[in-house]
């Protein structure tokens, strides 16, 4: 099989280097379909799992310069520069995943919430869990600050490691997790 020879139906990918380690960032011609952090697994692996998901498998191509102003924005980020992300998504998930991902990014810089703060202001308080799972999902993080989220007696969980998270709570100089 060859492989799509359309450039709608390639991911481009590169890699920020920081301080944190190496970020992944995937887009497709829409906008930032994946974001892997340190500390999460492979991240070529989830990269290419994110394409076999993708209708039509479209091929991964390493294009740091196709990503190069949302690897900026990263570094900027990661140093302390950047409190806020200008960046188009391309993001898939059910239903209940997108409104998550959209109440998470209006979290603000610095402030944490807890997974049942999330759910009430969601409008479904019982829902902490699956804002939990939905959170556990999030495929670009940093641009949906998942890392906001914490459990109510402690930091909960993250895709990365609870390292990374407690790196980016601190970078954040969120109240109580610094």
């Amino acid at each position: 099989m060859s492989p799509p020879a359309d450039a709608a139906a390639r991911v481009r990918y590169g890699v920020a280097r920081t301080r944190l380690g190496p970020v992944h960032v995937a887009a497709t011609p829409r906008g930032v379909c994946r974001i892997c952090l340190p500390g999460g697994g492979d991240a070529l692996l989830a990269l290419r799992r994110e394409c076999a998901e993708r209708a039509g498998r479209p091929l991964l191509v390493e294009d740091a310069a196709a990503v190069r102003d949302v690897l900026q924005q990263i570094e900027a980020y990661v140093e302390g520069e950047g409190t806020r992300f200008r960046i188009r998504l391309d993001v898939r998930g059910t239903e209940f995943q997108l409104r998550v991902w959209a109440a998470l990014q209006r979290i603000p810089y610095g402030v944490t919430r807890t997974y049942a703060e999330v759910a009430s202001d969601m409008g479904a308080p019982r829902a902490c869990r699956a804002v939990g799972a939905a959170n556990g999902r999030n495929p670009a993080p940093l641009v949906v600050p998942c890392h906001r989220v914490v459990g109510r007696d402690g930091l909960g969980g993250f895709t990365g490691s609870l390292d990374v998270k407690r790196a980016l709570l601190a970078l954040e100089r969120a109240r109580g997790f610094s």
